[in-house]
C-alpha cells in the first residue's frame, strides 16, 4: 500500500508543468526537504529553443535591417525525416535572444528528383537597392551538392531562383562535397561567397565574387584547410580592426567551433598557407565544447552573437558525447552566446543579457548534505579541502546558478555536479582541471559516483590561462537538459546533462583547498 501511495504521488508530481516552491503538492510532500534521485524528463524549452516537432540543425543567423531583429534560419530535423527529401529551411525571429517566434517553413525541399531534394546550410543577405532578401543554400542529393539561391521581398514568401546553380566539378572541386555557402560584403564593396569543398582529397574554401548577388565569378581558393580537416559552416566577418573566420571542424577527433583571425582579409586567408598553422591564440581558436556545433554569427551593430546547436543523445545517455562509438545525434536545441573581443583580437564567448534577465525568481539555498571531512561553513561561505563537497537542494526546470571559487593554489582542482542525490550511484560533474603545472585549466566532463566511468572522453574543454588572482566567477544557465557554463567571461562550456532539473546539485573540491562564496540560484 505504501508503494502504491508513493507511486500515485510521484505520478501526480510528474504531471506538473514545473517544480515550484509555491506548489501545494510539492510543499505537502516536502519535496525540497528530500535528496533522493528523481528521474526527471525534459519539458518545453523556453531559453534554448526547440521546435514543437523535431529539432534545430545548422543555424543560419541574419540581422534583419528592415525589421531590426534577428532571423535565424535552420535545417528542420523531424526525426524521422523523409528518406529522400529532408531538412527544409525553417526559421525563428528574436530581438533580445530571450525567446523566439517561429516563422515556420521558409524554403521547402525540392522533389526527390531535383538537385535540392535535401537542403543544407547557407546564409542570408539583404540587398537594400532591390529591397530583396537573398538566401544562398546547399542543394543535396546522394550524388552531388550544389549551391542554390532563393529570394524574398518580405522574409515570408520565398522564391527559388534557378538562375544560380554552382556545381563544384565545374571549377575543379568535389562533386559530392560542395556546400555551406556564406556570402558577405568586403571592404572592396564586392560580394564574396565562400564554399566548403574538396580539391582532390584536400579540404579548401572556394571563393566566388559578385557585384549584384546574381552573377558569380570563380576567384580561386580563399583558404586551404590544415592537414586532413574540413571546415563546415564557414562564417566571415569584420569586428573592430580584425577579420575572422569562424568554422566548425568536421574531423571526428575535433568537431568543435573554432576561428582564425587576421588584420586584413588577405592576412586571414594566409593563416593556413602551406599548413603553417598560425593559430590565433593559446586556445587554438576553440570557442566551446563538442556540445555546441555549426556555430555562425550575426551582429545588430552593437553586439555580435553566435548560434549553434546542442545535440541530443541516443537514449538520453549523458556519456554519448562524441568519442566513438558513442556519438551524439545530429541536431538539437538552439544555443546562443555573445562574442567578446579582447584587446589582442582574440575571441571568447559570454552570456546574453536577454537570457540573463529571464531568471528573476530567487530560489532558497539549503545545504542538504556534505562530506564528513573537509567542509567548513560561515555566513554563506564554504571552505572545502581535499576530497570534499557541499550538496544543495533541488533545482527547478530552468535555473541560473552563480558562485565564486577562490583557490589557494593554481594546482587546486574543483568542480560542480548535477543529477546528484544522496542515493545516486552515478552523477555528472564539470571539473576545472589543472594542466601544465596549474598554469592552464581545462574543463572536463565526468560521470562520478560508485557506478560512474570517470572521465568522459570526447567532450573535454579547451585550455585557458589560470586567472592570476585564482578567482573563478562561475555562471551556469540550465533549461531542462541543456547546460551552459561561463567562467570569467573567458571560458564557455555548453553541454547536455539529462536529469539536471528537479535534482540536487553540488560544488566539489578534489585537490587542495577552495573557498566558495556568493552562491545564488534563480529561476523563472
Amino acid at each position: 500500500m505504501r508503494t502504491m501511495i508513493y507511486s500515485l504521488a510521484l505520478a501526480a508530481f510528474m504531471s506538473l508543468g514545473s517544480c515550484s516552491d509555491d506548489d501545494p503538492i510539492l510543499t505537502q510532500k516536502d519535496w525540497q526537504g528530500t535528496t533522493t534521485y528523481f528521474a526527471s524528463t525534459d519539458e518545453q524549452f523556453s531559453t534554448y529553443y526547440k521546435p514543437s516537432v523535431g529539432y534545430v540543425g545548422d543555424p543560419m543567423p541574419f540581422y534583419d535591417p528592415v525589421e531590426q531583429d534577428f532571423k535565424i534560419l535552420y535545417l528542420q530535423d523531424f526525426r524521422p525525416n523523409p528518406e529522400a527529401t529532408y531538412h527544409p529551411i525553417w526559421g525563428v525571429s528574436t530581438k533580445n535572444l530571450d525567446s523566439y517566434l517561429s516563422l515556420g517553413e521558409l524554403i521547402p525541399t525540392g522533389t526527390a528528383s531535383e538537385a535540392d531534394a535535401a537542403l543544407g546550410t547557407g546564409s542570408t543577405i539583404y540587398n537594400d537597392t532591390e529591397k530583396l532578401y537573398y538566401t544562398f543554400y546547399t542543394g543535396h542529393t546522394a550524388k552531388q551538392e550544389v549551391v542554390m539561391m532563393a529570394t524574398s521581398p518580405d522574409f515570408k514568401v520565398w522564391t527559388k531562383d534557378k538562375s544560380l546553380y554552382l556545381c563544384g566539378d565545374d571549377y575543379g572541386y568535389s562533386v559530392k562535397d560542395f556546400r555551406d555557402p556564406f556570402v558577405f560584403k568586403g571592404d572592396d564593396g564586392v560580394y564574396h561567397m565562400i564554399v566548403s569543398t574538396l580539391k582532390g582529397t584536400k579540404g579548401v574554401l572556394a571563393e566566388f565574387t559578385s557585384s549584384d548577388l546574381k552573377s558569380w565569378k570563380h576567384n580561386g581558393e580563399f583558404m586551404s584547410m590544415m592537414w586532413d580537416r574540413f571546415y563546415e559552416c564557414p562564417d566571415i566577418f569584420k569586428m573592430g580592426d580584425w577579420w575572422y573566420l569562424v568554422y566548425s571542424e568536421k574531423l571526428a577527433a575535433v568537431r568543435k567551433v573554432q576561428y582564425f583571425k587576421g588584420r586584413t582579409l588577405d592576412e586571414l586567408k594566409a593563416c593556413t598557407a602551406n599548413d603553417a598553422g598560425i593559430w590565433p591564440d593559446n586556445r587554438e581558436g576553440v570557442l566551446d565544447s563538442r556540445a555546441f556545433y555549426a556555430g555562425k554569427t550575426a551582429s545588430d551593430g552593437t553586439n555580435r552573437y553566435i548560434w549553434g546547436w546542442c545535440p541530443t543523445r541516443v537514449g538520453n545517455d549523458n556519456t554519448a558525447v562524441g568519442a566513438a562509438p558513442n556519438e551524439p545525434e545530429w541536431a538539437g536545441n538552439l544555443v546562443a552566446h555573445r562574442l567578446i573581443q579582447h584587446e589582442d583580437g582574440t575571441l571568447s564567448l559570454g552570456s546574453v543579457e536577454g537570457i540573463d534577465k529571464k531568471y528573476t525568481s530567487e530560489s532558497s539555498l539549503k545545504v542538504m548534505a556534505k562530506s564528513e571531512n573537509g567542509v567548513s561553513e560561515s555566513d554563506g561561505r564554504y571552505v572545502l579541502s581535499g576530497d570534499a563537497y557541499v550538496l544543495f537542494n533541488r533545482l527547478n526546470v530552468r535555473n541560473k546558478l552563480s558562485f565564486t571559487v577562490k583557490t589557494t593554489d593554481k594546482t587546486d582542482k574543483f568542480g560542480f555536479s548535477f543529477v546528484r542525490g544522496t542515493d545516486s550511484r552515478k552523477y555528472y560533474s564539470i571539473v576545472v582541471n589543472p594542466e601544465e603545472e596549474g598554469n592552464k585549466k581545462k574543463l572536463n566532463f565526468e560521470e562520478q559516483g560508485e557506478d560512474g566511468i570517470g572521465f568522459i572522453s570526447g567532450i573535454d574543454g579547451y585550455l585557458f590561462t589560470s586567472p592570476s588572482d585564482n578567482e573563478y566567477h562561475v555562471t551556469v544557465y540550465t533549461d531542462n537538459s541543456v547546460c551552459v557554463v561561463y567562467i570569467n567571461d573567458n571560458v564557455t562550456y555548453t553541454n547536455r546533462i539529462y536529469g539536471t532539473q528537479k535534482n540536487c546539485w553540488s560544488i566539489n573540491c578534489y585537490e587542495g583547498t577552495v573557498e566558495i562564496s556568493d552562491v545564488e540560484v534563480s529561476y523563472y
